[in-house]
């Protein structure tokens, strides 16, 4: 990837900040939108999250991740700390993985 292109790629996420800015100015957006736009975060996170854990390259792929994150999902459900969480997870995905699974 060239310098070049990363300088495009920063200006154009720029522009449409930029763009977004002057659209509303002062004005508010509906409250629907506003629930919207604030689930975006959450999703991209989870959708990254699904991919690096079921995908090797263009492959599907199910190894000791998949177990981690069977288990961090368990540990939010129970509402467990987030440092909490991080920690089962790495703990179970690395003694699957030293189990040989």
């Amino acid at each position: 990837m060239s310098w070049g292109l990363v300088f495009a790629l920063a200006a154009g996420a720029y522009g449409f900040k930029l763009v977004g800015f002057l659209a509303l100015g002062q004005r508010q957006l509906p409250a629907v939108a506003e629930r919207c736009l604030a689930l975006i975060p959450a999703a991209l996170i989870a959708a990254l999250v699904v991919k690096d854990t079921f995908s090797a390259g263009q492959h599907l792929h199910l190894d000791a991740r998949v177990v981690g994150v069977a288990v961090a999902t368990v540990a939010v459900w129970r509402r467990a700390p987030f440092v909490v969480v991080i920690v089962i997870a790495a703990a179970v995905t690395a003694l699957v993985r030293a189990a040989g699974g």
